[in-house]
């Protein structure tokens, strides 16, 4: 199959343009909510982490610039997360929540799959800018379908493990014996996306037109 030449950004060009949003959208409010529950307690978290999301959104509105469409999703998430743990009264709501979420965004990620439409190249160009040709190329498309299932999987296995420390530890054991798992089970994965994605970028390179 014949491609048409493609011009290849650098890995860590691409790591630069997806690192302040990552650590805007993803990190910082989970790093806000648990230090604000060390300090200040449960309920305080909640409507500090309510409140970095919708303070991200609202700059970006102010500034008309692009709202990634993660950052939806987070200001949506962390307020119906918010609404029932209050309600309840309870962290085990709060937590298990977003588990059962994320079992249902991960069926989502199999069915993209499916719909050749895989949600990591979505979710990929909130954060990185890759030219069309990269994106049409057949052995991108193959990656992000292979990485789209790579994910499923890990989210799946995610929240089984939280699932499981939510009904069976304190909140000190859950906090702690979940992060670990969590962050060995998708560092690995991110691990392994960013070399076959470098590994991908490097066969274009050197793959004739």
């Amino acid at each position: 199959m014949n491609h048409p030449p493609v011009t290849l950004p650098r890995l860590t060009t691409l790591l630069r343009q997806a690192a302040p949003r990552l650590l805007e959208g993803v990190v910082a409010p989970l790093a806000v909510f648990y230090s604000v529950m060390a300090l200040l307690g449960f309920e305080l978290a909640l409507v500090a982490s309510i409140t970095w999301v919708y303070l991200c959104v609202g700059v970006r509105l102010v500034r008309r610039t692009k709202i990634p469409a993660t950052m939806f999703l987070a200001a949506t998430a962390v307020t119906i997360r918010a609404l029932v743990s209050f309600f309840f009264g309870s962290w085990q709501s709060f937590f298990i929540q977003p588990e059962l979420g994320t079992i249902c965004l991960s069926l989502i990620f199999l069915a993209s799959i499916r719909l050749n439409k895989p949600m990591v190249q979505k979710l990929t160009l909130d954060y990185i800018h890759l030219p069309q040709a990269v994106l049409k190329h057949e052995r991108v498309r193959r990656f992000f379908v292979r990485i789209t299932l790579l994910w499923a999987f890990v989210m799946l296995t995610n929240s089984a493990v939280s699932i499981y420390l939510v009904l069976h530890e304190t909140l000190g054991g859950y906090m702690l014996i979940r992060t670990s798992v969590v962050a060995l089970i998708s560092g690995s994965a991110i691990a392994f996306s960013i070399v076959a994605f470098k590994r991908v970028l490097r066969r274009l390179h050197h793959a004739p037109a």
